[in-house]
C-alpha cells in the first residue's frame, strides 16, 4: 500500500512523530512525507492511504492542515485516513476535543486510526513571546519532552491492520 504522511509542524515535534510512523510503517508501506511547509498542496493521487498529522497551539490545528484539508476533501474521502495531533493538554477530555476540532467530520468517519500523540515544550525553538506564554500557562521554564510513544505504537498498529480491507 502506498501512503502518504502530510504533516504541519511548527519546532518539529509533529515531523518527529510523522518521521516516526513512517519508519514503522516502512516493512509493509511504501511512504512517502510530505511537510506542508516546504509542499504546500502536495498530489495525494497516487496514494492508497493519506495520514495527515497537525500540531495544536492554543487549541487550534494548524492554518496550513485545515487548508490543506479543506481543498482536498473530497479526494481525502476517497483514501484510507490516518489522524493525528500533536499537542501539550495534559487534560483527556481536552485531548479528545483537541483532535476532533482538527479534522472535519468527514475525515474522521472515513479514519482508520487517530490519536493525540502528545507533544514537546523545546524552549531552544521557542521565540520570545511562545517562551511567555509557556511560563505563564504550563508554569515551566525547561524543555517538556510528552511525545506518547504507546499511542504512536498503537496507531500504527491499527494502519497496518487496515492496510488490506
Amino acid at each position: 500500500m502506498k501512503t502518504a504522511i502530510i504533516y504541519a509542524s511548527k519546532h518539529g515535534t509533529t515531523e518527529t512523530v510523522a518521521v516516526s510512523i513512517a519508519d514503522k510503517l516502512l516493512d509493509t508501506n511504501e511512504v512517502e512525507l510530505f511537510s506542508l511547509k516546504k509542499t504546500p498542496n502536495p498530489d495525494i493521487s497516487g496514494f492508497d492511504a493519506v495520514i495527515l498529522g497537525t500540531c495544536i497551539y492554543a487549541g487550534q490545528a494548524s492554518n496550513k492542515m485545515k487548508t490543506f484539508c479543506r481543498a482536498n476533501e473530497t479526494a481525502l474521502s476517497q483514501k484510507k485516513i490516518g489522524l493525528f495531533v500533536c499537542g501539550m493538554h495534559p487534560d483527556k477530555t481536552e485531548q479528545e476535543k483537541e483532535l476532533n476540532d482538527a479534522y472535519s467530520e468527514i475525515l474522521h468517519k472515513n479514519a482508520v486510526a487517530s490519536g493525540f500523540m502528545g507533544g514537546n515544550f523545546l524552549f531552544d525553538r521557542l521565540n520570545f513571546f511562545e517562551r511567555l506564554i509557556v511560563k505563564k500557562v504550563a508554569k515551566t521554564t525547561t524543555t517538556v519532552l510528552r511525545i506518547d510513544w504507546e499511542v504512536i505504537n498503537e496507531f500504527v498498529e491499527k494502519i497496518k491492520n487496515n492496510r488490506n480491507e
